[in-house]
């Protein structure tokens, strides 16, 4: 029997028919069950259940399920449509609350590169909590881009190239470089490139994000942006083993310059034509502004200032880059 054989019960909205339009409309955001089970703090099965008795409820199939995607049915488009507006007005009554009460409780959700991970619950997260010891903190390292705010996340850390638009965002980090190296005994025996037209594409580590497609890597060569396309046989997807297949003499790296100088055993790891760097914004703190009233994140943007003295930027709609007012 399919969800259109089912005829809705009855016009009352039950609390089993808002747990469900909460789940359908976190899944339209992610389509993804996965990811929003985790959102959630559900399961995947749980999530396809609330999904099911939903689709009966309404006499209809609202989520197109196949082995490689999800997507919304035309009927799933409209319920949607319907909704937003609904979950906003309420997400925002709670925001009010949440304001008025003035206490720093319940669970901060932040979504950060996996490599910055480490450090920013040792240097940050963890004094932070020491002082608001009702406050739950949770960490999703991801090296991924996509739906940080549809999954649920109160913030995230990110370059300020990737930055969202009109983000609220503030510096963690001075700029950086972001380049290439190479283990110095590696290099000793393959040698060291003289310039860019040197660099041996085949010995350059690809590094596949999220999308499942290998960067290029971006270097200047005097005035003019370059890239380099690697083709080496070692392929990851996150920062700090991309590094550590350089330090092991594996190829060529590129990345973020504190990856490694901070992450990587001092010695195993030497700048290459350090001159085609670029030059990063930083990591930064960012959220949006419908957010910039809880409690939560008022204590923690007062935390970064303190340690770091710096102040709040808007990411402008014109651009995804805007160097914080100190």
């Amino acid at each position: 029997m399919s969800a259109e054989d089912v005829k809705p019960t009855g016009s009352s909205l039950q609390q089993a028919d808002l747990n469900g339009l909460v789940v359908f409309a976190r899944l339209a955001a992610t389509l993804n069950f996965t990811a929003t089970a985790r959102a959630l703090g559900l399961s995947p099965s749980a999530v396809s259940q609330a999904i099911r008795a939903l689709e009966n409820r309404v006499g209809a199939t609202l989520v197109q399920r196949t082995t490689r995607q999800v997507g919304l049915t035309e009927a799933g488009v409209a319920l949607l449509a319907g909704l937003k507006p609904a979950l906003a007005e309420i997400e925002a009554a709670m925001n009010v609350v949440d304001t008025l009460s003035g206490s720093v409780s319940g669970k901060l959700r932040l979504n950060v590169p996996r490599a910055v991970a480490p450090i920013l619950w040792s240097q940050l997260l963890l004094p932070f909590g020491r002082e608001h010891p009702d406050l739950e903190i949770e960490v999703h390292a991801s090296d991924s881009l996509d739906a940080v705010f549809s999954e649920g996340f109160d913030a995230g850390v990110r370059l300020g190239d990737d930055l969202e638009q009109d983000m609220i965002a503030f510096r963690l980090t001075e700029p950086f470089a972001i380049g290439i190296f190479a283990n110095p005994q590696w290099l000793d025996r393959v040698g060291r490139p003289a310039d860019i037209e040197d660099l041996d594409p085949a010995l350059c580590v690809q590094f596949r994000n999220s999308l499942g497609q290998v960067r290029p890597w971006r270097l200047m060569a005097g005035e003019v942006a370059r890239e380099v396309q690697p083709r080496g046989r070692a392929i990851v997807d996150d920062a700090i083993s991309n590094m550590v297949v350089a330090a092991s003499g594996g190829g060529f790296a590129y990345g973020a310059s504190p990856v490694a100088s901070e992450l990587i055993p001092p010695g195993t790891l030497e700048p290459v034509l350090a001159e085609a760097s670029l030059m990063s914004p930083g990591l930064f703190l960012y959220y949006p502004s419908a957010k910039r009233a809880l409690p939560k994140l008022r204590a923690l943007v007062r935390f970064v200032e303190q340690k770091g003295r710096y102040k709040a930027a808007v990411m402008p709609p014109s651009t995804k880059t805007a160097e914080p007012v100190r």
